[in-house]
């Protein structure tokens, strides 16, 4: 095959779908079987709705939400409001990624689902990856994308950095039905040493999805009991937990979310998505930062299937290319993450934003994207 992506979220799938289109022979690789929940905020700047439309995958045929407005609450409960440039949508994960597979499927994909790679290695000789299924099947391709996501096993066999750095942080997700809250608004709820993200999807349904540290959980012993001695010390929190109607028999957790910088490329694999780098969620533009990062690979990846570049020339094109689009937005991010790391210093720092809306409207600014 002319190229195998590792993994099938947002990035591997808005990929394989621009590579097909561009008549190269795609294959995919995923654990899991479509549709899926993940842990995700489920917020999509519309800066990515040319592209999608492009790829011929618009997904206004899921019925998303239609979100203008962005408010802020401090652990005390203290708010700030502002309107969102650009505007966003909100939809499921289970329900846009399955949408994105079936069209990558009918446009003649092929996809390796329930299947997990344990190793990938670059044979220099033939100019190819050899890349082992759990299974013993063995795949090769001219290049390879990783598309799996904030962190896998496959980080470890690579030898990244970051993966040998224990991280504080996890995930925790639930679809709610909550009466009476506006639809085209995402909130962004602080608590200590967290925050909690709300914005409308699909149907009658919200996403509810918060970012907390192990202490915290360990702390308090189970989901719940943080949640209840925890989150619910924002006025704002204890009112969606106590109202709330939780549409998941468990919520979907994720654990060792790390913020830390990641290189683009790694042993001749070009990383996209949240394999390249994670932005702090309190920004809001995760989702969005994969389907460009897609559009980024596909176009580096087209340069050289199509023998317009060596491969050296495509993975130093790739990787000026993605840090220019994104290595200040990661910047900004893990920056804004330290104003909110406690509740004093959240409270200060809402307070001074809510009589300075300009500064507000410019750290969404230097986070976000333009249409592409």
């Amino acid at each position: 095959m002319d190229i195998l992506l590792i993994g099938g979220g947002l990035a591997g799938l808005a990929a394989a779908l621009d590579l097909a289109g561009r008549g190269h022979r795609v294959a995919v690789v995923e654990r899991k079987q479509y549709p899926f929940h993940k842990v995700c905020g489920e917020y999509v700047s519309n800066e990515v709705l040319p592209y999608l439309r492009r790829l011929g995958a618009d997904p206004v045929g899921l019925g998303p939400a239609a979100i203008t407005q962005f408010l802020l609450s401090s652990p005390g409960g203290r708010t700030l409001t502002a309107p969102l440039d650009l505007g966003g949508f909100g939809v499921s994960r289970y329900a846009l990624d399955d949408f994105l597979y079936q069209q990558a499927a009918a446009r003649g994909v092929t996809f390796y689902l329930k299947s997990t790679v344990t190793d990938v290695a670059f044979d220099a000789t033939a100019d190819q990856h050899v890349v082992a299924l759990a299974d013993g099947r063995q795949l090769t391709a001219r290049m390879v994308l990783g598309t799996y996501g904030k962190r896998a096993n496959l980080d470890r066999q690579l030898g990244r950095g970051f993966f040998g750095q224990r991280s504080p942080y996890l995930g925790v997700k639930y679809h709610l039905r909550l009466p009476g809250f506006r639809r085209d608004v995402i909130a962004l709820h602080n608590f200590a040493d967290g925050y909690a993200g709300i914005s409308a999807i699909e149907e009658d349904k919200l996403c509810f999805c918060y970012l907390t540290t192990r202490e915290n959980l360990r702390r308090h012993g189970n989901i719940p009991a943080m949640e209840a001695a925890v989150l619910a010390q924002n006025p704002r929190l204890r009112e969606i937990l106590g109202a709330a109607e939780v549409l998941y028999p468990q919520p979907e957790v994720i654990n060792e979310i790390s913020f830390a910088p990641k290189q683009p490329v790694e042993q001749h694999i070009l990383m996209v998505g949240d394999a390249a780098g994670l932005i702090t969620p309190l920004c809001g533009n995760g989702m969005a930062m994969a389907l460009h990062g897609a559009a980024l690979a596909a176009v580096a990846a087209d340069d050289f299937l199509s023998h317009k570049t060596t491969r050296a020339g495509m993975e130093t094109a790739y990787a000026r290319a993605w840090q220019a689009q994104f290595g200040a937005r990661l910047r900004v991010g893990r920056a804004v993450q330290q104003l909110f790391g406690g509740p004093v210093l959240s409270e200060l720092v809402i307070g001074g934003l809510r009589h300075w809306p300009g500064a507000v409207q410019a750290l969404m600014r230097r986070t976000h994207g333009r249409e592409f």
